[in-house]
């Protein structure tokens, strides 16, 4: 059987691949298998979504299968993924589960589960999971299903949270946030606005189907132009689950998520709270960053894309601070999985604290033109391991020396090989991306 789980949980068309019976039997086989490993006590889950229309009919069926499997369930409502990994704690969970395909377009949907600390669950538990699917257990009866109970008070608790992790007011500061009608629409700007930020809230009005259309963290050019009209300091976009954060200085250019880590790890070694001097970023991560954190003494771990695999070297590293480029930034400090409000904070606590702006502090990083060419192949791992191409990005890399860098992957969903090439100047970049990419086509 194909693996169920991908790297963010189950993803898939609403009602088409990922049906209600489907999200019903991950539920109780969660439950179940929650159970299994701890029988000290009767199982709680938290359950939360985004405000997409499917996940209406999947938080039915979820809640259905984990009441059924004997798991009581604390309904949370609509808000953002990383506010359900937090209240597995807050209210002593076993299991949270968050309905959300991210920014994924609306009739897609998803489910991500959360464990014990709102941690992600390791590959090993989910491949439980998805074996439970075709063994169901004995349901329990009478007193012993599970009960279901409204958490009124969920965003509440999660913006207090996030309260306490900033230190300076944002006072004096005006931002424009766009919640991409999605699940920070409610606790974003509450959260902003009780910071001290004077707050001008973009699409944060969603009716079950705008979410992510043409708005948030894919769609950054409405957020700039919106700073640039309002005369606001910066601008904080997110995604639909709000797990992720891009910026926009107040001249309209985009910071993406390599620059806000480059931003918080100087405040954050400066402050003696970056453990090991070490941030934690993906391949993808442009070199400027790199560069930027060598002239800083700051090291850079590299991992696999994927914000579980940069939770993975966070955790096994000790380390405090890792993210993507696309604006998944996680602080174990505060919380166990990338959260977009919570990096939203700490960049605008910095630019309160320091009275300097986002444009400056931004400056600290230098981004390289990088270049992405996604070739079709019919062998992408064949042809990634192929000798005349990796003769090739051997000559590329040598031609470019310090002043660039090459990445060739194969894609992880599709027959594509990845050609990425990063350098000085775009046309210098280009060139030699096209050159690569014709090296990869003629052997594929």
């Amino acid at each position: 059987m194909a693996r169920l789980f991908g790297t963010d949980g189950v993803r898939g068309l609403a009602n088409d691949e990922l049906t209600p019976e489907l999200a019903l039997a991950v539920a109780a086989s969660a439950a179940r298998v929650l159970s299994a490993h701890d029988r000290s006590h009767r199982p709680v889950a938290v359950v939360g979504r985004d405000p997409r229309a499917s996940g209406e009919m999947l938080e039915a069926a979820v809640v259905a299968g984990l009441a059924s499997a004997g798991a009581d369930v604390l309904r949370l409502g609509v808000l953002p993924t990383p506010a359900v990994a937090h209240l597995v704690t807050e209210l002593s969970a076993d299991l949270g589960v968050m309905i959300s395909a991210s920014h994924n377009p609306m009739p897609d949907n998803g489910i991500k589960l959360f464990g014990d600390g709102g941690h992600k669950l390791p590959d090993g538990i989910e491949d439980e999971i998805q074996h439970g699917l075709n063994a169901p257990g004995p349901r329990p009866t009478g007193a012993q299903i599970g009960r279901v109970t409204d958490v009124t008070d969920a965003v509440d608790r999660y913006v207090a949270h996030l309260l306490e992790t900033t230190s300076t007011s944002l006072a004096g500061l005006r931002i424009v946030v766009d919640c991409a009608n999605g699940a920070a629409s409610v606790a974003a700007p509450e959260a902003y606005r009780k910071a001290g930020a004077e707050v001008i809230a973009l699409h944060a009005e969603p009716d079950g189907v705008n979410i992510n259309d043409r708005c948030g963290s894919t769609h950054p050019d409405v957020l700039a132009a919106a700073v640039v009209e309002h005369g606001a300091d910066l601008g904080i976009a997110h995604d639909g689950d709000a797990d992720r954060c891009l910026a926009v200085d107040a001249d309209g250019q985009l910071v993406d998520g390599d620059q806000i880590m480059a931003v918080l790890a100087v405040a954050m070694a400066e402050a003696g709270e970056l453990a090991d001097d070490t941030l934690v970023a993906t391949v993808m991560s442009n070199l400027g960053l790199h560069l930027a954190m060598k002239d800083h003494g700051i090291a850079v771990r590299t991992t696999a894309v994927g914000d579980r695999y940069v939770l993975e070297e966070l955790r096994a590293g000790g380390f405090s601070l890792g993210g993507e480029q696309s604006g998944h930034v996680v602080l174990p400090g505060h919380a166990t999985t990338g959260d977009g409000l919570l990096t939203a904070l700490q960049v605008m606590n910095r630019v309160a604290a320091t009275g300097t702006s986002l444009r400056e502090l931004a400056a600290v990083m230098r981004r390289l033109p990088q270049v992405l060419v996604n070739v079709p192949v019919t062998d992408k791992t064949a042809v990634a391991d192929a000798a005349e191409v990796k003769d090739a990005v051997a000559a590329v890399t040598a031609e470019l020396g310090d002043e660039g860098r090459v990445l060739l992957r194969p894609s992880g969903t599709e027959q594509l090989v990845r050609v990425m090439v990063e350098a000085p100047n775009a046309d210098t970049a280009q060139a030699a991306a096209d050159r690569l990419a014709g090296v990869v086509a003629s052997v594929g």
